[in-house]
């Protein structure tokens, strides 16, 4: 436990949702330790006026606060249990913030094994991109206990402008977030389809987009998503492989619910054949390349 009146930070993946959350940290004046498997994104952090650790166990050791900023709920347990992991070193009464998009059930499952050990644990998924890490202007989806809640405060205060409480119990946040996933992915996949299918017909896409965006059939993600495909820049903002993943645990929700959810599970078909086509790592409105791809329709940038 730091035994100054700033808060100790460690951003543990500093990937590009995790830098920017860690320069947020910074910005507002906490004592920010950063940790990744790239040296080099540690090497960066440090250049910048950070603090950097190799291992896990090494950035908790001195925290009051870690925020694990990693792609899922197993290496969101490695970072925690794992070899080198945080829960080794973490001091009694700090927190771990669990930013992670995962199952609701190994949210509560992870939050429940380090409680135990007298640690407090926040299910806290994040939504928001890169660009709104950057500013600290994410909007978070938090469930956990009081204690939990308000040891994070002043890490939670930098990094969202809007921060939702959603329970007492971890759980809950994941579970919000998958809500917001299902949605994501279906329009992302409506909105590919939509795009492939406007050129198919030879409109003019752009003049489409113009229309669509100023029309009914608008949706978040088809305004924030098709300038990739109109600009044949498939630059991973957010990859393919994110919602197989995510879609993939909407199913296996569903399932243990007994709930159809036929329309998700015909969006995950389309991100798994788009990932299949070996655009996985690809920016997430690859889904209109393979549609594109399967009914020989040209979409710019396409050789």
């Amino acid at each position: 436990m730091s035994s100054s009146a700033t808060p100790h930070v460690a951003v543990i993946g500093l990937g590009s949702m995790g830098y920017g959350m860690a320069t947020s940290l910074k910005r507002a004046g906490l004592v920010v330790t950063g940790c990744d498997v790239s040296a080099d994104a540690v090497a960066r952090f440090v250049a910048d006026g950070g603090k950097g650790a190799k291992t896990p166990a090494e950035a908790a050791k001195d925290a009051d606060i870690v925020v694990s900023v990693v792609v899922n709920a197993a290496q969101t347990e490695a970072i925690l249990f794992g070899k080198d992991g945080a829960a080794e070193t973490l001091a009694r009464d700090a927190v771990f913030i669990s930013s992670a998009t995962m199952d609701p059930d190994i949210a509560r499952r992870l939050a429940k094994q380090l409680e135990a050990t007298g640690r407090h644990y926040l299910d806290a998924p994040i939504s928001g991109g890169a660009q709104r890490a950057a500013q600290g202007e994410l909007t978070i989806l938090a469930s956990g206990s009081a204690a939990a809640f308000a040891k994070a405060r002043p890490a939670l205060d930098a990094m969202a402008a809007k921060l939702y409480e959603l329970g007492d119990a971890a759980g809950q946040g994941a579970a919000f977030k998958m809500i917001n996933q299902l949605l994501a992915g279906v329009h992302i996949a409506a909105a590919s389809e939509a795009i492939a299918f406007a050129a198919k017909q030879g409109l003019d896409i752009r003049k489409v987009y113009e229309v669509i965006t100023a029309s009914a059939g608008n949706s978040w993600m088809f305004e924030n998503r098709m300038p990739h495909v109109l600009d044949g820049d498939y630059a991973p903002r957010s990859a393919v492989e994110i919602f197989v993943k995510d879609l993939g645990i909407i199913q296996d929700m569903a399932r243990n619910a007994r709930f159809p959810v036929p329309v998700s599970a015909a969006a995950l078909q389309m991100f798994l054949m788009t990932s299949a086509a070996g655009m996985g790592r690809d920016d997430d409105a690859s889904v209109a390349r393979m549609y594109a791809q399967v009914t020989g329709t040209k979409l710019p940038g396409a050789k």
